[in-house]
């Protein structure tokens, strides 16, 4: 049987008003880290923060160079806290990241290993972004994978849409909120 754990990523203040535009990701999110704590899943929570300046960023990458220049996601700046609505609690886990996956600048990778968790169940904003770049990282670590697919939201609804119904489901279940819980998260599904 898979140890489990849900990674809340990039579900932050700033991030939400950018991308959710109505879309009402919150509430499944919230349903999904409330079913998982009640199973005893560990929730992961992932956040952006890069460095000011070009520290540690390459103007070479359009993503980060975007991020360097609009400083939207600096290190320590204003809405970057995690969202209100779904925020950690006391025994979650949060780290920062500093790239795309999740495990890019983290200490993910070993918030995993010391708790023998093999199999990840991903939620965040973007489809595109996060959960896109977490996957092939998980898949390149063997780890099992599960994505909520409508508990992951892309600015871009087409891309989503190919993401959760042709790519994804190569390396992972592709469930939604809903049949995630009814089977039983204690279990990867």
């Amino acid at each position: 049987m898979a140890n489990s754990a849900l990674l809340v990523m990039d579900v932050q203040q700033t991030i939400v008003d950018m991308v959710d535009g109505g879309a009402g990701i919150l509430p499944r999110l919230r349903d999904a880290v409330d079913a998982a704590r009640a199973a005893g899943i560990p929730v992961v929570y992932v956040a952006i923060e890069v460095r000011k300046g070009w520290a540690a960023a390459s103007p070479r990458s359009k993503a980060i160079a975007f991020a360097v220049r609009t400083g939207i996601f600096d290190e320590g700046g204003p809405g970057l806290e995690i969202h209100p609505d779904i925020a950690p609690r006391e025994g979650d886990v949060v780290v920062t990241k500093r790239r795309g996956s999740a495990f890019s600048g983290s200490d993910l990778e070993l918030v995993l290993q010391s708790r023998d968790i093999d199999h990840l169940v991903l939620a965040g904003i973007a489809t595109s972004g996060v959960v896109l770049h977490t996957a092939c990282h998980a898949n390149d670590r063997d780890l099992g994978l599960t994505i909520l697919k409508d508990a992951c939201l892309d600015l871009d609804p087409e891309t989503h849409r190919f993401l959760v119904e042709t790519m994804f489901p190569q390396w992972a279940d592709v469930v939604s909120v809903e049949d995630w819980i009814a089977s039983g998260p204690v279990t990867a599904y």
